[in-house]
């Protein structure tokens, strides 16, 4: 038997789950804006670093590649970071949802009995007697088919009796 209070702290845990998922969804925005800031920095470095190498220093031309080579490692961490993100997102999603359905149902399940709960005893009292009457009129209709069966069996036994009693009748009058 689940009670009102119990209903409304699992609605509060499941609410304090979404909260809490909402947080985690805004510390993960903050840190793609913290990648694509650190991008935006090894993006100037590279621009930079490209005009120097055009001056031709080939030791700088090393360390330009370098910086590429952690651009592009940065840009696939930012790709990987960001597609992980949006499957923990859609999958954390997907869980709330059933999470609030199982509840929803198990809520829609136990509001009859709540409702019973309560009601005054006269209306507990007929609620009991209406659903023995339910069960008592299936009996009865049982046995009325039982015995239109019957009826319809004796019917057709004294159809017969009467055609051979019918038929003896006739081979009497003959004689």
């Amino acid at each position: 038997v689940v009670t009102r209070d119990d209903v409304e702290e699992s609605l509060k845990g499941v609410w304090q789950y979404v909260k809490d998922e909402e947080q985690l969804l805004k510390d993960l925005r903050s840190q793609i804006e913290e990648t694509e800031q650190r991008f935006s920095v090894k993006q100037a470095e590279r621009d930079y670093w490209l005009e120097y190498k055009n001056v031709g220093s080939k030791i700088q031309a090393n360390k330009i590649m370098n910086l590429e080579k952690d651009i592009k490692q940065v840009k696939d961490d930012h790709h990987r970071a960001t597609e992980y993100y949006r499957n923990a997102l859609k999958a954390t999603k997907e869980e709330n949802d059933r999470l609030v359905e199982m509840h929803m149902k198990l809520c829609k399940e136990q509001a009859p009995e709540n409702a019973i709960r309560y009601l005054d005893k006269n209306s507990r009292r007929e609620i009991k007697e209406n659903e023995w009457l339910k069960e008592e009129i299936k009996v009865y209709q049982k046995e009325v088919s039982d015995l239109k069966a019957s009826i319809q069996l004796l019917e057709e036994e004294n159809i017969s009796l009467v055609a051979k009693l019918i038929d003896s009748r006739l081979q009497n009058l003959r004689v």
